[in-house]
């Protein structure tokens, strides 16, 4: 569940964008703070809160998230498996962390290192040019693809 100091923090920021915490909203908000690091799909963030809000509808789902991202809330990715996926926002990073994702099972692992410090203050000089995110996916085969395709 959202805790209390964040679900003030959200509805202040709602209310000064002019909308309010609906029980959807932070149906929603609740699925993506429940399975965080799993990188949840819409579909599997509707199925989710469905369980619990049987009158949700997807539409609602879809107007939610886009709501959540256009806020800073959460971000969506795209892992090239055909759908967007979903994860929180938290203040303290300054950039999206880095992702593995496996050919086989299509796990998805987070890098919790910024590996890219080095690269990105090498660019800025060179090209005079100011980076203020980016974003990095590493594709191969998680260990247990691997053992697998041993045996």
């Amino acid at each position: 569940m959202v805790s209390k100091d964040n679900a003030d923090k959200l509805k202040i920021q709602l209310k000064g964008q002019g909308y309010k915490l609906t029980p959807q909203r932070r149906a929603v908000l609740d699925v993506i703070i429940e399975n965080e690091g799993k990188h949840l799909s819409s579909e599997e963030i509707y199925d989710i809160v469905k369980a619990n809000c049987p009158d949700i509808g997807l539409a609602t789902v879809y107007r939610t998230l886009n709501l959540l991202e256009k806020m800073g809330v959460i971000c969506k990715m795209n892992f090239d498996d055909g759908c967007n996926r979903y994860e929180l926002v938290h203040d303290e990073e300054d950039h999206q962390h880095h992702h593995l994702i496996c050919r086989g099972c299509g796990k998805v692992e987070e890098v919790e290192d910024d590996l890219l410090d080095v690269l990105e203050q090498k660019i800025e000089e060179k090209y005079q040019f100011t980076i203020k995110d980016h974003s990095v996916k590493f594709y191969g085969y998680c260990s247990e693809c691997i053992e697998k395709s041993r045996q």
